[in-house]
């Protein structure tokens, strides 16, 4: 026991222990005999010492006797003031972490196509072929469709190459309470989900097929995405396990096709609209990217890839066709940069407005 020395005291410190001896613990013994008497200190009539327990929760725990400990003392002839205090030796004991969360595995069976929790719309956006801007097209898309007052949500569904993270500005690592729910994040108004969040930006995804159906069973499923009015799911390119997946394991309003105006871009769109046939997903329309360029120094506009030919083939095969996005710097230096040009304002920003106003006015968003 360490006990300090005051001033000159009228008050006797072997009554103060003896007094504090008689108040008794829960799990036994008193406080001197159990040594927590610590810094007895007598100044006058006041006296001031601490109570030293194990860790913090003991020391919440121990308030009633710090309470009664101070009452007792005060009690004492002589005494007009009394402080006391706990404190603890230890360190709190650490919250035990949740589980890890683990994506990828092979996919949990089940009974047909079922809807995702809270989620009215699901739009997929789909191309034949990977570089003609669909990621771009998808994040711009839900930002759009946010600005006209609906509740979205953006799934990077690309497993192999993830963008949405750098294109809507996002890198924390979604929380996970439980080891099994994810709390997607938010940004620009859309509520925002990517496998590349739960990677390094560099790190490659090397998964066969049926990993890849387990990764987007746990996006689509495990992801708190709250109410939604609709959800876009950005889709690797081609016609793979990932397509297959969302057609036949979920309710999927329709799908959007991009691609350029390119014969060969158009060649693989065919592709794509025909697999979403063989799905019976539904295809909502087909989006002209990169139709014209407008020299920013002369004004002289330029059909870099051609023009038109996607609003050619949607009258081809009697689908619909949603518009035209010209080709920016503007838009790449937006998405490097991790804001959408459809935040804005502008030409761009305007051709995505018009997509977005056509989807919620036909109830596809």
């Amino acid at each position: 026991m360490h006990i300090s020395k005051g001033k000159a005291m009228s008050i006797d410190r072997e009554k103060i222990l003896a007094t504090l001896s008689r108040i008794a613990l829960p799990d036994g013994g008193d406080l001197v005999s159990r040594d927590m008497v610590r810094a007895l200190t007598i100044d006058g009539t006041g006296v001031r010492f601490v109570l030293e327990v194990a860790d913090p929760d003991a020391a919440r725990r121990m308030e009633s006797t710090r309470q009664a400990a101070e009452a007792a003392v005060r009690g004492i002839p002589g005494v007009t003031a009394v402080s006391v205090v706990l404190t603890a030796h230890g360190p709190a004991p650490k919250p035990s972490a949740p589980p890890a969360l683990k994506i990828g595995g092979h996919p949990t069976p089940q009974a047909g196509p079922q809807r995702v929790a809270g989620v009215e719309r699901i739009l997929a956006v789909a191309s034949g072929k990977g570089g003609v801007g669909k990621s771009t097209v998808s994040s711009n898309l839900a930002v759009a469709l946010a600005r006209q007052g609906r509740r979205v949500g953006l799934l990077d569904a690309d497993i192999y190459g993830p963008s949405q993270p750098r294109m809507m500005g996002v890198s924390k690592r979604p929380a996970s309470p439980d080891g099994k729910t994810i709390i997607p994040l938010q940004a620009h108004g859309v509520t925002v989900m990517s496998i590349g969040l739960m990677l390094k930006e560099d790190e490659a995804v090397v998964w066969r097929g049926p990993m890849l159906m387990g990764a987007l069973q746990q996006l689509l499923g495990q992801v708190a995405w709250g109410e939604l009015d609709v959800l876009v799911v950005d889709l690797p390119p081609g016609t793979g396990d990932v397509q297959l997946t969302l057609c036949q394991k979920t309710h999927v309003t329709g799908a959007i096709i991009v691609s350029t105006p390119q014969d060969v871009a158009l060649l693989d769109a065919r592709r794509a609209i025909d697999m979403f046939g063989k799905l019976k997903t539904p295809i909502i329309g087909l989006i002209e990217n990169m139709s014209t360029y407008i020299c920013p120094n002369c004004g002289h506009e330029a059909h870099i890839f051609g023009h038109g030919g996607v609003a050619a083939e949607a009258r081809k095969m009697d689908v619909p066709f949603l518009g035209e996005i010209p080709l920016s710097l503007d838009v790449r230096l937006a998405g490097d940069g991790g804001v959408p040009i459809a935040v804005g304002d502008g030409p761009v920003a305007e051709a995505y407005v018009r997509i977005a106003a056509r989807l919620v006015a036909g109830g596809m968003a």
